[in-house]
């Protein structure tokens, strides 16, 4: 007796819920906020793949029917007990089995699954009967070890056929190549994870951006929306159309949030620098396509500040880059003299718009000095250059800025862990190039001071002054022991 129902090509030892060895299934603020945007009271849903509990729920609680379908048994047992008092049913298995006659649509006003059927014939989306039909998780789970020759393209133009005309297809798709395979070293082919077992060699995700937007196409869909996803498919903490300005920075925030181990380059500026570039957008670690509805920008609503400005931090980076001091000397007084009117933000955490201020997220209480320190750390963190070879660790520099507003740092003691060590192996490269090259600007001068000390003490002017004045020290060393002696 099963609560769910066996449709074929079901996985009886295997979960997507809670993966041992496996990426969870998909979730986040962006995921929910996608739905909020799309679903409807009387819509009837099916949700293809796995889907985190809480969006299963979340689903549950604002449509009329929602139907499953997942691949794991144990899953499809879990989710069926979860919606035991929902309308609609579970289905465990394979995306190529799940092919019947009876439409969703017949079933408006029925209960939900009856325990232990386990004939296909009660498949409700075959025959094109879903309004909205959700694969947020993306394509590839949607099939077991059993159905070769099943592929990622088969899998969307079978769930397309289980739309009704003008339905709603919310698909998500994870990029191969993403922020992730130029911060994080790729082990995958040396490390398979057990969910990585052999298929046939045509049965593979499209590879970027073009070549997703070509398949989706080419199965007859028309996309109205693409939404870049961050930090990941089974995180959509947010989702944007656009990855830049102030939108870059939030997607910034969130590659870091997710890459805070060993880097091979700092995730914060990668992005950053990507969105720069205008290639932000194709890099993203996944995207949302939205096919037959209109949604918000950004999911979700309002994570990305309105108006104009750019991060002061950046602002303060790019002036460091270029050595313009005189900037420098202009901003930092400003924003000094703006926190002590009451901001509350480190640089990273303030949008500047010409000579206005005004927080970026949550107020930081920290004094002037720890809000300079902050923004020093992170200079450092990211390899960035600084122009004063003077200024090589956190406290320096934080003088140095804090002097330009007129504030003294005092000196602390020392200590071995305060030493700031850039994020990335790729900062730590750039570090070590900048500290070889002051190093040897300081010891080519060191050697001209030499030569020139040198050359100075063969001249002529030198020779007969030192030969006029030293018997005048000699005379006066004399006379200072003789006074010495008559003193005792």
């Amino acid at each position: 007796m099963t609560r769910s129902n066996l449709v074929g090509g079901e996985m009886l030892n295997w979960s997507d819920l809670h993966p041992g060895d496996a990426r969870p299934a998909a979730a986040g603020a962006a995921a929910q906020a996608l739905l909020a945007a799309t679903l409807t009271p009387d819509a009837n849903v099916l949700l293809a793949g796995p889907h985190a509990a809480e969006v299963v729920e979340y689903v549950a609680s604002q449509v009329t029917l929602v139907d499953l379908l997942v691949r794991s048994a144990p899953d499809a047992e879990e989710l069926a007990e979860l919606l035991d008092t929902t309308k609609g049913q579970v289905f465990c298995g394979s995306l190529d089995r799940f092919a019947v006659e009876e439409t969703a649509g017949t079933r408006r006003g029925m209960g939900g699954g009856v325990p232990g059927a386990s004939a296909a014939g009660a498949v409700g989306g075959a025959g094109g009967g879903y309004d909205v039909v959700v694969a947020l998780d993306g394509l590839e789970r949607l099939v077991g070890p059993d159905s070769g020759g099943f592929g990622w393209g088969d899998c969307l133009a079978r769930l397309s056929g289980l739309l009704r005309p003008e339905g709603i297809l919310l698909l998500g798709a994870a990029n191969g190549f993403g922020f992730e395979r130029l911060v994080q070293p790729d082990i995958s082919a040396a490390l398979p994870r057990d969910e990585d077992w052999g298929r046939e060699a045509g049965d593979r995700a499209p590879a970027g951006l073009k070549r997703v937007t070509v398949a989706v196409a080419g199965a007859g869909l028309q996309v109205e929306q693409t939404f870049a996803v961050f930090p990941s498919l089974v995180q959509a903490d947010v989702a944007l159309t656009e990855v830049d300005g102030l939108a870059a920075v939030v997607a910034a925030r969130a590659v870091a949030s997710r890459n805070e181990g060993p880097v091979l380059m700092d995730p914060y500026r990668v992005v950053l620098d990507a969105a720069e570039a205008g290639v932000a957008f194709e890099l993203a670690p996944a995207w949302y396509f939205v096919v037959g509805a209109e949604t918000p920008a950004v999911l979700p609503v309002g994570v990305v500040p309105e108006g104009e400005g750019v991060l002061l931090e950046e602002h303060l980076l790019m002036a460091l880059r270029c050595d313009d001091q005189a900037e420098l000397r202009r901003v930092v007084p400003q924003y000094v003299a703006w926190l002590g009117a009451g901001g509350a933000g480190s640089p990273d955490n303030v949008i500047v718009d010409g000579g206005s201020y005004r927080l970026f997220g949550e107020p930081q209480e920290l004094d002037v000095v720890e809000h300079l320190r902050r923004f020093a750390t992170r200079v450092l963190e990211g390899g960035g250059r600084v122009p004063w070879p003077a200024a090589a660790d956190a406290h320096q520099l934080t003088g140095r800025l804090a002097a330009m507003a007129g504030i003294t740092v005092p000196e602390p003691e020392f200590t071995p862990d305060e030493v700031i060590r850039p994020r990335g192996s790729a900062e730590q490269l750039q570090t070590v190039a900048r500290l070889a090259e002051e190093l040897a600007d300081a010891s080519a001068r060191a050697i001209l001071f030499e030569g020139t000390a040198s050359g100075i003490r063969r001249s002529r002017p030198y020779r007969v002054g030192h030969a006029v004045l030293n018997p005048a020290r000699v005379i006066r060393r004399r006379l200072k022991r003789v006074l010495k002696k008559v003193r005792r």
